[in-house]
């Protein structure tokens, strides 16, 4: 690697500035009733309040798996690696198991399907140097992304917590990242999941298989004007608790009213 492209140390974490964090009882039967263990937090800043489950794991960082294709979008527009998000890459023609990644795709649907070559082929282009640049700069967790550039948010050493994925969304949302407006509005808008009548939630899966086989699901709801942040990672040994993630998290969300 490149000596540009050696890791280096991120700005001081934002997480010395959270409120105290107030734990949730009533969150764990929903990880119980699954059957599975991991953490969710929800910030809302209005009211500068933290709300969690497993407030310790909520500050253990873990590799951001897909959730990684937000930075990594926002990275492919800024260096003009892809000019817009209806870009397409084609299809290598390679048949994988998914079959909605078995076709071209642009950015738009890649980052719907959560398709892996796409973003891998985009990390290839934007390259160790300005990716690590744009890493850093952006204060993405730990900002290492040794390990290959393709594959060094699925196997490598970038890592992440929830908090930190947290006050990455909320830099976003406010457009306090280091990219364009334009850049950033774009990325905000492929990220919208599910609209309701006064709500906007945007979201993203992640799942690791290897090494560490974490799920995450990350994304906040704007209701009203009011913006609300959140991130869960569990633990995951197979893919029938796949659902659980965005199951989890909905629950807790659909409790809060906030959907």
């Amino acid at each position: 690697m490149c000596a540009a492209c050696q890791p280096s140390p991120a700005p001081s974490a934002a997480e010395d500035t959270w409120p105290p964090a107030q734990e949730r009882a009533d969150f764990a039967r929903h990880f119980e009733e699954r059957g599975v263990t991991g953490t969710f937090a929800l910030y809302n800043p209005a009211e500068n309040r933290l709300l969690v489950h497993n407030a310790e794991r909520a500050e253990q960082p873990y590799i951001p798996a897909s959730t990684y294709k937000i930075p990594n979008s926002l990275i492919a527009l800024e260096t003009g690696v892809i000019a817009d998000t209806t870009s397409v890459i084609a299809w290598d023609g390679e048949d994988r198991s998914i079959d909605a990644w078995n076709r071209d795709h642009m950015l738009a649907t890649a980052f719907e399907f959560s398709v892996v070559w796409f973003y891998q082929e985009v990390a290839r282009r934007i390259g160790e140097e300005r990716m690590q640049q744009a890493v850093h700069a952006a204060n993405y967790g730990n900002a290492n992304i040794g390990g290959g550039i393709d594959v060094f948010w699925l196997t490598g050493d970038l890592r992440i917590s929830a908090l930190e994925q947290i006050d990455f969304l909320q830099r976003l949302h406010e457009e306090r990242l280091p990219f364009a407006e334009r850049t950033m509005r774009l990325v905000k808008g492929i990220m919208v999941e599910e609209r309701g009548g006064d709500y906007v939630l945007r979201a993203k899966t992640g799942w690791a298989i290897d090494p560490h086989n974490i799920g995450w699901y990350v994304g906040y709801v704007v209701k009203g004007n009011q913006p609300y942040y959140f991130s869960l990672n569990i633990d995951m040994t197979e893919m029938a608790q796949a659902s659980a993630r965005r199951d989890i998290a909905k629950a807790v969300l659909r409790e809060l009213e906030l959907l």
